[in-house]
């Protein structure tokens, strides 16, 4: 059985849609990641059999592929990790129901299952707004930053626990509806900056340039 999960990446600031693919099969028991996964990406490995282990659910001691699609693409940091860990489960059969092409995980997994903040969460969901997504599973301590975006649900989560539930429907996640601007009375207080920004290097020396005044 094949579990498919989407996921999204970024470049610069362009959000792109990643399919993570999910093969489990008998055999001596690996854990492989393949589709150009740099460093970070491959240390999603032991970071994802943690977290599934201490969230309370047997890791399996069989041959496990894990394919991001599409493998011409260049895949780095830690935004893998909940998808890959929530394509793991689904084929065990821990997520009975279906997952369907219009959801999105991003998500950096703690040892514990916690689920930690990412970079450029708002780009990556206004790109999933015009790919057609109609939910995105984020981390909890995004949720602030992704409520500025329309159009989408946002389902922000704290664990792997809590996504489990979710999808099998056991508990319900409701978007803060209070607006940016409600939440920060102070219209100056940014909550984003250069690091939600992938890349870009002599873009951003130059905006720094500028805005010190200098020519």
């Amino acid at each position: 059985m094949i579990s498919i999960v989407k996921s999204m990446t970024l470049s610069g600031l362009q959000g792109d849609l990643i399919e993570t693919q999910t093969y489990i099969t008998g055999g001596l028991p690996s854990f492989e990641i393949v589709g150009l996964p740099d460093t970070s990406v491959k240390e999603a490995k032991e970071r994802v059999k943690a977290a599934i282990k201490n969230t309370g659910y047997e890791f399996p001691s069989r041959k496990i592929i894990i394919n991001l699609a599409p493998a011409d693409k260049r895949k780095e940091g830690s935004y893998y990790d909940l998808p890959i860990a929530i394509g793991i489960l689904k084929t065990l059969g821990e997520i009975v129901h279906e997952i369907g092409d219009n959801i999105i995980f991003i998500g950096e997994l703690s040892l514990n299952g916690k689920v930690n903040r990412v970079n450029g969460i708002l780009p990556m969901c206004i790109q999933a707004i015009e790919l057609g997504a109609e939910k995105i599973i984020i981390p909890k301590e995004n949720e602030n930053e992704a409520n500025i975006i329309e159009g989408i649900e946002i389902i922000p989560v704290k664990s792997l626990q809590e996504v489990v539930d979710y999808l099998n429907g056991f508990l319900e996640i409701g978007k803060n509806q209070k607006s940016y601007r409600e939440r920060n009375t102070k219209i100056n207080n940014f909550e984003i900056d250069f690091s939600e920004v992938k890349g870009q290097k002599n873009a951003k020396r130059a905006l720094e340039i500028a805005a010190a005044g200098r020519s």
